[in-house]
């Protein structure tokens, strides 16, 4: 089978292919008994594994080694961050209300452990930005409430201002949490300078295991209420036998991300190759968040008259897999909340296309993503093409 025929994988954003490392780092683990409750040997060195993971990912977000709180994944990460009931050094309080963007992962969009009367949603621009103007007005009468934010969308891949929600945040007396899952691997991640209370990751976006995430908060002293009670394990935060093998993976992929920030020069020249040949086959493509700061990893086009459903088949059919939008949703033939947030019109929305690249992508994936999209558009809206080009 020769190198062009092989499949390529261009959906990073839903999930990364795991990372060599991890892998065998995760088998090796695996093929060790211990419990790291334990104080016998077997216990000590799979309570080492995770101490070390865990200072790899409060690394990898700027933070304290102590404040990083392993869950089974980004979905529980925002459950327990999403929570009403905080302690700050061991001491009950309350948070009155959750003010989420419009444009947030459905597990935020499902609030958390907030009821839905106490919930608000905050506008975003037509890039998909969060109204900074609306979110004020929304928060500067609430009692202290917690401002829910990703730093870069699924979508789209628009990054949003954290450092002016922040100071928002702040100047009302609010708590603030960071959907950070698309961010690492893509962006640097620094809790401090983003002024969050709390950040979430997962750890397969980046290379590391399926069912691994993070919790991570800026004062050791200051918590969510836990989510999952029982024994405790993670500090009393998670309850529940930790997954050694995993959280050493996490370890592992966190290093990684860590080598490979020094340069993402790479993805901003695949992004431009593939923009501009999304471009010369039709000239019509709308590329959302276009105009604003995004990730470099991702592009979410559409192309007039041509259905996502019908266009994912056909890449399908030619052993070339993107996506339409959320893993999360994708199984659904139904709009973007995202895209609707933005104001864009349904039918345009409904064609909605995702590329996503990550560790693994060279210009072989997008040079076989252009070879194809050509004759994808013939046989959907030969209209649409470019005929000069």
């Amino acid at each position: 089978m020769s190198r062009r025929s092989e499949p390529v994988y261009l959906d990073h954003n839903a999930g990364a292919p795991m990372r060599p490392d991890v892998r065998d780092a995760m088998i090796t683990v695996l093929q060790d008994a211990g419990n790291a409750s334990s104080v016998h040997t077997h216990g000590r060195k799979a309570r080492g594994r995770i101490e070390e993971a865990r200072e790899a990912v409060a690394r990898l977000c700027g933070a304290k080694t102590r404040a990083v709180t392993f869950v089974s994944g980004g979905t529980e990460a925002n459950m327990t961050a999403l929570a009403p009931a905080w302690q700050d050094q061991g001491t009950p309080f309350y948070l009155d209300k959750l003010f989420r963007s419009a444009v947030e992962h459905p597990s935020v969009v499902t609030g958390g452990r907030f009821p839905a009367i106490d919930q608000a949603v905050v506008p975003v621009d037509s890039h998909g930005v969060v109204d900074l103007g609306a979110l004020e007005d929304l928060i500067k009468d609430a009692a202290p409430s917690l401002i829910s934010v990703m730093a870069a969308n699924n979508e789209t891949g628009v990054i949003e201002p954290l450092s002016d929600i922040a100071a928002l945040a702040a100047k009302y007396s609010h708590f603030f949490h960071v959907d950070a899952v698309q961010a690492a691997g893509r962006m640097p991640i620094d809790i401090e300078a983003w002024g969050a209370d709390v950040i979430t990751l997962s750890a397969h976006k980046f290379g590391g295991p399926q069912g691994m995430g993070a919790v991570v908060v800026r004062s050791t002293a200051r918590v969510p209420a836990p989510l999952m009670v029982g024994g405790g394990q993670e500090n009393w935060r998670r309850g529940g036998t930790e997954n050694v093998s995993a959280i050493a993976g996490f370890g592992i992929a966190a290093k990684a991300v860590l080598e490979d920030a020094a340069d993402t020069s790479h993805f901003s020249a695949l992004r431009e190759k593939l923009e501009d040949g999304l471009r010369t086959v039709c000239p019509e493509t709308v590329i959302f968040g276009e105009g604003t700061d995004r990730l470099v990893n991702t592009v979410c086009f559409a192309v007039p008259g041509i259905a996502a459903e019908t266009a994912l088949i056909a890449f399908d059919l030619e052993r070339v897999s993107v996506s339409s939008g959320s893993a999360c949703s994708s199984g659904k033939v139904s709009v973007s909340h995202v895209l609707t947030a933005m104001g864009v019109d349904e039918d345009t929305a409904r064609g909605a296309l995702r590329i996503s690249m990550g560790w693994d992508t060279g210009t072989q994936e997008i040079e076989r993503f252009l070879e194809v999209w050509p004759k994808i558009v013939d046989r959907l809206n030969p209209e649409a093409r470019n005929k000069a080009a």
